[in-house]
């Protein structure tokens, strides 16, 4: 798929992966928390492209939720010290990214 929001969010579970290694041992279960609501961005935005009509934008607004909520768990994780600014800045700046191009597929 060419859809390139689709694209920055696949790159963003790419830049989690060292993270995710971290996390997994201090706190396993936000590990799946973020696993799962991260992997949820690119499957609703997958939907939400071929979909028409009300369904479009719902299953980007999903997407964006999902993404918000990897952005505060990582936050929430350098809060408590368990991840550093510096583990978290790539993925914090491609969920931005896409937080970004969702908002403006769903106005």
């Amino acid at each position: 798929m060419h859809f390139q929001v689709y694209q920055v969010s696949l790159e963003g579970i790419r830049s989690l992966r060292q993270p995710l290694v971290k996390i997994r041992t201090c706190d396993p279960k936000l590990f799946g928390h973020i696993r799962e609501a991260a992997s949820s961005v690119p499957m609703n935005i997958a939907e939400g492209h071929r979909r028409s009509g009300k369904d479009r934008p719902y299953h980007f607004c999903v997407a964006a939720g999902s993404a918000a909520e990897v952005r505060s768990a990582l936050e929430v994780l350098e809060a408590w010290g368990d991840l550093e600014a510096r583990e978290n800045a790539p993925a914090l700046k491609l969920l931005d990214r896409v937080l970004a191009m969702l908002w403006k597929l769903t106005k």
